[in-house]
């Protein structure tokens, strides 16, 4: 990145910002001292040692605002230091994946004493967060000037910063020159091509990399769906047997898609390092609270908060308000199919063409209230998560994403099964699942990307403004691009995003004898979910830091239960079809033994086939061993065993 402020040509301050930290406008001098000198101090006095300034000089401070604005480096020593504490993976000079210790550098490949690009950008800021995370107290029994902010040793100091106020937000910069790259390979230039996936990982890191090519693989493989659900659309509409071949092969496509990604997954992740980086020790999470004690693990003082009380939260108010919700759904819902039996007989009294457009109002505006009920709910849903007071961030996000996954999965798809399989309406069906379907994915466009993007330019012109107005004589690029970033929006994860294309799976899978266009319109709404989710990384929101993952976590084990689900919902449409109830004229309890043996053969075929494909390719199996023996080997070394006299 290049720096072009003034004030950072003094010998002193001329790294190269990675981080910036905001404190609150009120904090007071000692405080601000203290945690400068905690922060560049040396590792044996209990520091980070790393680089720190203020964004302003002291003369800048009497014309610009934002004075509490900090940047953050580090020196290329403590960064591969860094490197070497957090068990980063790299690729040796003899082709195999180890983690980077700072003492055999050179066995490394593409390492140089003169090469600052062996560390991405992205690790080199995830390191500057590690460090900064791990300052932790020492003999401080409190914030310097804020008695009410108590210390204990162990605690982290930025955490306790975070929680009390005197911290407001630390983000990572974004490299302009490298991001203009980055954009111009990746959403730019509109073309039928590859996302640069490794490029992503290098400037965003594993986990949003990963959503990205998981995004790109599933888009790919909806689009043999798409090819076969088109005649069917348009030549069978009404054979409901010949949906047969269609929703078997919907079933078998399903299990295939996940258990190959779990392959190209682990291809990626190896190659990255983050299939073999060992697992850190989870701390406690910045929200987590109790009574200071001991953990009995570490040996440190932490709180800790019992077991009992956190399931009683669970159980006596996060489940009842759960399903609270999910009946006021289905209160909604049935709200909803007043209107639609509304609207049908308007059109039946009348049989006009404007009451023709009626019929898919009620069906629209249900999509959008959908919409506006999972997002408060997802607000209530955080809350509640919060308050259950999880220690772990893990156990945290698995919580979370249960209760928004049950709610999100009856919001989305209660009135389609209530149609298929109360009202049997296959008419019906199908215009409520494409009105749900488009509706949904409109929305998701104009809320995620184009509306935010719309906000950020406005307010880019904003402080563009303000700058030249303020100090016309000073080259403040930096302190545009600091001031910029810091007002934009923070990305909360992939969690949304993976969300949007599980509920998009279900609409694809679930109902596809019925209708084969989903896949159709999900694949023409993931071609431009790539480019305005790439836009909305790299020009709406505050860049996040990099988080290492081996692959998607929880949300694999979601689109494998939904695709479960897809087989029983395919089997009892089918069954339910005029065409084959005619083949069983006399005994419908033959029709349903046969469809229930069809549906547990498909199952078992499923599992048959996720048993056969396995999740690691053999050559990537070959090298994971060959690691954990010479691990043993290595071991076995250190502590040899003692010889019997």
């Amino acid at each position: 990145m290049k720096v072009t402020l003034s004030a950072l040509d003094t010998c002193e301050s001329s790294f190269t910002p990675l981080v910036v930290l905001e404190l609150a406008q009120d904090v007071k001098e000692e405080t601000k001292e203290w945690l400068k000198n905690r922060i560049i101090s040396k590792k044996e006095d209990g520091g980070a040692q790393l680089l720190f300034r203020p964004l302003l000089n002291k003369y800048e401070k009497e014309t610009l605002e934002n004075q509490n604005l900090y940047l953050v480096g580090a020196s290329k020593i403590t960064l591969l230091l860094g490197a070497e504490a957090m068990g980063l993976v790299k690729e040796c000079n003899d082709n195999t994946m180890r983690a980077f210790t700072y003492g055999t550098r050179y066995n490394f490949k593409d390492f140089d004493d003169d090469n600052d690009d062996f560390l991405t950008m992205a690790e080199c800021q995830f390191i500057i967060k590690h460090e900064l995370e791990n300052l932790r107290a020492r003999d401080e029994k409190m914030i310097p000037g804020y008695p009410q902010a108590k210390l204990y040793p162990g605690k982290s100091l930025l955490r306790r910063l975070l929680t009390s106020g005197l911290v407001i937000q630390v983000f990572p910069l974004h490299d302009n020159e490298a991001l203009k790259k980055l954009e111009d390979t990746w959403y730019t230039r509109f073309a039928l091509k590859c996302q640069p996936i490794d490029h992503i990982r290098g400037y965003f890191g594993e986990t949003i990399a990963l959503y990205f090519g998981f995004l790109e693989y599933f888009t790919v493989a909806l689009i043999p769906m798409a090819v076969i659900g088109l005649p069917y659309y348009l030549f069978v509409w009404e054979d409901y047997d010949k949906y047969v071949i269609f929703a078997s092969f919907n079933l078998i496509w399903s299990t295939v898609i996940l258990e190959v990604w779990k392959r190209g997954c682990a291809n990626m992740t190896y190659r990255w390092g983050t299939l073999v980086m060992k697992r850190q020790f989870e701390e406690p999470r910045p929200g987590f609270h109790g009574v200071l004690g001991i953990n009995p693990v570490t040996g440190r003082k932490e709180p800790l908060y019992p077991s009992y009380k956190r399931q009683l939260r669970i159980y006596l108010v996060s489940l009842p308000f759960v399903c609270l919700c999910l009946y006021f759904s289905l209160y909604v819902m049935m709200i909803y199919f007043d209107m639609e039996a509304w609207a049908l007989s308007l059109h039946d009294n009348s049989g006009s063409e404007w009451t023709s457009v009626l019929l898919y109002v009620p069906s629209v505006i249900y999509a959008v209230v959908i919409e506006i009920m999972n997002r408060l709910y997802r607000y209530a849903a955080e809350f509640l998560t919060s308050w259950e007071n999880h220690r772990l961030e893990s156990a945290y996000q698995n919580h979370l994403i249960l209760k928004v996954l049950v709610f999100n999965f009856l919001n989305c798809f209660a009135s389609l099964f209530y149609i298929a399989f109360v009202l049997r309406d296959m008419k019906l069906l199908r215009q409520s699942l494409a009105t749900l379907l488009i509706t949904s994915q409109i929305l998701n466009q104009i809320m995620e990307s184009l509306l935010p993007y719309w906000l950020q330019r406005k307010h880019h012109v904003q402080v563009k403004r303000k700058v030249q107005a303020l100090k016309a004589d000073i080259d403040a690029t930096l302190y545009e691009q600091v001031v910029l970033e810091k007002e934009m929006g923070t990305y909360l994860g992939t969690f949304d995003d993976y969300l949007e294309l599980f509920l998009q799976f279900g609409y694809v899978s679930l109902f596809s004898c019925v209708y084969p266009l989903a896949a159709a319109f999900a694949v023409l709404n993931n071609f431009t979910e790539v480019n305005s989710d790439a836009l909305k990384m790299c020009r709406v929101l505050k860049r996040p830091f990099s988080e290492p993952s081996a692959n998607i976590g929880v949300w694999q084990l979601a689109f494998e239960t939904m695709s479960v689900i897809s087989v029983v919902t395919n089997c009892a449409l089918i069954g339910m079809s005029p065409q084959v109830n005619a083949l069983f004229p006399e005994s419908k309890l033959d029709l349903v033994l046969i469809v229930v043996a069809v549906e547990h053969a498909l199952l078992a075929l499923k599992f048959i086939l996720a048993f056969a494909i396995p999740d690691k390719p053999r050559h990537i199996q070959m090298k994971l061993a060959r690691l954990e023996f010479e691990s043993l080997e290595a071991l076995k070394q250190q502590f040899p065993r003692k010889t019997m006299n």
